[in-house]
């Protein structure tokens, strides 16, 4: 399988690469480089049909009166992408997916970045953004360069989000049905890459919510849902889901493994009930 390089390094690399980024420093990111990322905007999609809107503000701009903060979570960033999008049915999965699809090309252009959810002023962001009724604004993230002096608050995350710990395979990932757990030694015919990939996605405290049933060639992803709902009205369990998705999904394409997302019927009996079905990946067999 030929290497196609969506971004411009090997999207192992890049994923690998990618961490949370609080603290920066103050050198201006060039014009160039935003312009890139405007560009990429442009061109991005999903597996669902649900339009994002993406912005790239600035904090000193005042955008429609905004005064853009953080609560002091995110230090020396000015500039944040931000993005809305309708109320729906999949609108978080999409969000999810293509909003890890821009944060790892940012990582691709050397720009440090952050998931954050529930910490910044959703009402000064939502009227940059001019978010209308039926819309949401669930998630920003600050794009700048990593300082070395790391703040107080950034350390203090770090050592107590276990950001860098991850559940092994046999705890997300399944072989025909949930009885079954996958491991990293079995014949996974060129998809390795791909699910690594998706245990080593983020997620909102690191609870890696996605499950996923390989059955022959078909991936089925769910949603492990034994909390309530997050406060804020939506469930951020599926924007993870989405970022997984994207995971699986560009490795896939960078190996040359053709494929797509529909929603069909896994046909998986003793389903645990917190578990909730959402889409499954399907490889397109190769034309001779």
């Amino acid at each position: 399988m030929s290497n196609k390089f969506i971004f411009n390094e090997d999207i192992n690399k890049i994923i690998t690469k990618r961490k949370s980024v609080r603290t920066y420093n103050t050198e201006k990111i060039p014009d160039e480089i935003l312009n890139k990322l405007n560009e990429y905007i442009k061109s991005l999609s999903g597996p669902f049909d649900e339009k994002v809107v993406f912005k790239i503000l600035d904090s000193k701009e005042h955008i429609n009166g905004a005064k853009l903060g953080t609560y002091g979570i995110i230090k020396g960033a000015t500039k944040f992408i931000a993005a809305k999008i309708k109320e729906g049915e999949v609108a978080l999965e999409e969000l999810g997916y293509e909003m890890e699809s821009l944060v790892l090309y940012a990582t691709a252009l050397g720009l440090g970045t952050c998931w954050i959810g529930g910490t910044f002023k959703k009402g000064q962001f939502a009227k940059a953004m001019e978010v209308e009724s039926g819309e949401i604004l669930p998630i920003i993230s600050p794009i700048g360069y990593e300082s070395e002096n790391k703040s107080f608050v950034e350390k203090t995350m770090r050592r107590f989000s276990n950001c860098d710990h991850r559940k092994p395979w046999n705890k997300i990932f399944f072989f025909r049905d949930f009885s079954c757990p996958l491991t990293e030694h079995a014949t996974l015919d060129g998809f390795k890459d791909a699910l690594e990939n998706v245990r080593l996605a983020p997620s909102a405290l690191n609870k890696q919510p996605w499950r996923i049933v390989k059955h022959g060639d078909d991936f089925h992803f769910f949603i492990s849902n034994d909390k309530e709902e997050a406060k804020e009205g939506y469930d951020i369990n599926k924007i993870d889901l989405g970022i997984a998705m994207c995971h699986f999904d560009l490795t896939c394409k960078e190996l040359g493994i053709n494929g797509g997302f529909k929603v069909i019927d896994p046909k998986i009996e003793e389903v645990p009930k917190h578990y909730k079905y959402i889409i499954t990946w399907i490889k397109e067999e190769q034309k001779r």
